[in-house]
């Protein structure tokens, strides 16, 4: 069973970042709302829960220290990862002072931001563990470390295993190679690209067009159970 989306709020004065945050955001799979200012943000998050805030500092009107500020008097606990042109040691401190929970400068990857995401979101989403995932009728049991269609058992190799259980506990989230590799005893990330193209052909439907588990650009992979 896929974990709901966490929510995502994206603000930026700068309509090309802001589009393109949301749409490789939203690609991922997260629920990703868009804000153009600090007061259209300040709006949203009196009528919307937010799992993660991406806040650009540098905004005419309310800038992001003004906007995390008073996140912060109502809101202690809500992840905020701040975006800036400006690489000073000094508004690094001020956003951290303030709450920020992170602070990546400007430009920046996309792919980075995504993993930074990824893990605050591991660290404070609090979850029920996933027992299971379903995959176009076969279903994985992580603690039992099986694979079975039916009642017939699907062979997997240890290496297999071990990728598919770590895909299976982040499910709807992208894992780094970096990351397979060294939670797995494939040891290096082409290893794990060998083992993948193998376990798709036991997983999916059509291996060439795969579904379930899906590449993610510059980054790894990640599961997409069944809904």
């Amino acid at each position: 069973m896929n974990r709901t989306p966490s929510h995502i709020l994206v603000v930026d004065d700068d309509d090309r970042i802001r589009d393109l945050t949301r749409r490789f955001l939203s690609n991922l799979g997260y629920h990703v709302t868009a804000a153009d200012s600090g007061l259209s943000a300040q709006k949203l998050l009196k009528q919307l829960v937010f799992d993660l805030i991406v806040l650009d500092v540098m905004m005419p009107g309310m800038d992001g220290f003004e906007l995390l500020k008073h996140l912060r008097q109502t809101d202690p606990t809500t992840p905020v990862i701040m975006l800036t042109a400006r690489g000073e040691s000094g508004d690094r401190i001020e956003g951290l002072k303030l709450g920020a929970d992170d602070y990546i400068p400007k430009p920046f990857e996309p792919e980075e931001l995504a993993l930074r995401i990824a893990a605050i979101l591991r660290r404070v989403v609090v979850e029920e563990p996933i027992e299971e995932v379903e995959m176009s009728g076969l279903v994985f049991n992580i603690a039992r470390e099986e694979l079975k269609d039916g009642a017939k058992l699907v062979r997997l190799t240890d290496g297999e295993t071990q990728l598919l259980k770590i895909l299976a506990q982040n499910a709807g989230e992208p894992v780094s190679r970096e990351a397979l590799a060294n939670g797995t005893s494939a040891g290096a990330d082409r290893s794990v690209d060998v083992q993948i193209t193998r376990l798709r052909r036991k997983i999916e439907p059509d291996p060439k067009e795969p579904i379930h588990i899906q590449t993610v650009r510059s980054i790894g992979y990640r599961l997409m159970p069944d809904a």
